[in-house]
């Protein structure tokens, strides 16, 4: 029920934030998401049936044998009693009940074998269950997800505007859902900016890292190493800095980002070169 009145809830919201042609476009597009949102929902609980049918048979048996075990345990106790007592009277019949201890023991030292087999195949079954159901999960989520151009645009349009919450929430949004496309690069790079812009320059320098590691040839590239470079004197970390921005002219000499970081060199009075500087990735 919960899932019906989130997804009645999602498409509702859709319906009010992206009426407009930016947004969502027409109906058709709310009434492909519903459709798609069902088919996910009716998946998920046609697999739910079937696991926990499998999860009842396992269960089943996991119990049977734990009975069985238990009984066993329960007629060696009593043979060994037995035998205790009846020890002084007959060797052979000591020999005897002897045997039958061992065949006993034989007996459980095999349950538990299939105990253990029935274990592992029901934690397998879960691990499967979970796996598919965290794929069913993403998959539900993309769904419901605006379109990458549409997110995108309007992340932008609210990060120029000065909303920085409202634009911190739709990058983010954006590299969640669509984290291997180009523009996901250009995501990490302005929530970068904005952490810049309140002062949190820990966090910026980590966000231009990322767009300088999963998106070095970007065209963020050489504007987030220079921002990181000036995170980090922020910081107080100034050799790094310092590092960052020389590497900014080496590696992009004739743009505009080189320029700046040559004139906040000039301002901090170091070269702009470095025989043996450490760079800075």
């Amino acid at each position: 029920m919960r899932i019906y009145r989130y997804t009645a809830a999602v498409v509702f919201w859709a319906v009010l934030s992206f009426g407009s042609p930016m947004a969502w476009g027409a109906s058709k597009e709310i009434i492909q998401l519903q459709t798609q949102v069902q088919a996910l929902q009716d998946q998920m609980s046609r697999m739910q049936q079937s696991f926990d049918e499998r999860m009842g048979v396992m269960k089943s048996l996991m119990d049977q044998n734990t009975d069985n075990i238990n009984k066993v345990t329960a007629s060696i106790a009593n043979l060994q009693t037995a035998l205790q007592k009846q020890a002084a009277d007959s060797s052979g019949h000591s020999d005897q009940l002897s045997g039958q201890i061992q065949a006993l023991n034989d007996t459980l030292d095999e349950l538990k074998v299939r105990l253990a087999k029935v274990s592992k195949q029901l934690e397998d079954m879960q691990s499967a269950q979970q796996s598919i159901a965290a794929q069913q999960v993403q998959q539900q989520q993309q769904a419901q997800a605006p379109p990458p151009d549409v997110l995108y645009t309007n992340a932008l349009r609210d990060y120029q505007s000065g909303k920085n919450d409202l634009a911190t929430q739709e990058f983010t949004d954006y590299i969640k859902y669509y984290p291997n496309t180009d523009l996901a690069g250009n995501a990490y790079y302005y929530l970068a900016d904005i952490q810049f812009r309140m002062g949190n320059y820990q966090q910026a320098a980590k966000n231009y890292d990322a767009v300088l590691q999963n998106f070095p040839t970007g065209n963020k590239a050489p504007a987030a190493e220079l921002k990181k470079g000036f995170a980090l004197i922020e910081l107080g970390q100034k050799d790094e800095g310092i590092a960052s921005l020389r590497h900014v002219i080496e590696r992009y000499p004739k743009s505009n980002e080189a320029l700046q970081a040559r004139e906040r060199l000039q301002k901090l009075g170091v070269s702009t070169t470095a025989s043996r500087g450490r760079r800075v990735q």
